[in-house]
């Protein structure tokens, strides 16, 4: 069963934090993204870029609005995933074990459609 780990972060934790220390966590989450690829359930990791180089579009009525990041009234960012392939219980264990744990939110959502019946 495919399920997505979301790693939410606090708004402006990354610029608080200084350069050194960000790039220790980031190869720590790396190392993590690959123990799971070794595991055989890690399909896919990457970290996403600021929200200040980001842009949300909605379409309403036919007409497309964009917004340029940063986007003030977030309060939580996602910050990365991981896709993985296993059991609902190895992705709850996935998600305890992530360095990201220590500082941010994980999100496990199963992937699949949007609606249910």
């Amino acid at each position: 069963m495919p399920y997505m780990l979301l790693v939410m972060e606090p708004a402006g934790q990354r610029e608080a934090r200084p350069v050194p220390d960000g790039k220790v966590l980031f190869d720590r989450m790396a190392k993590f993204g690959e123990s799971l690829r070794a595991r055989g359930i890690g399909k896919f990791y990457d970290s996403l870029g600021p929200t200040s180089k980001g842009v949300r579009i909605e379409m309403r009525d036919g007409k497309r609005s964009m917004v340029d990041g940063p986007f003030a009234e977030a309060k939580e960012i996602v910050g990365g995933f991981f896709m993985l392939d296993c059991s609902k219980e190895e992705a709850l264990a996935a998600a305890a074990e992530c360095p990201a744990a220590e500082y941010c939110t994980i999100e496990v959502r199963e992937v699949g459609p949007c609606w249910e019946r």
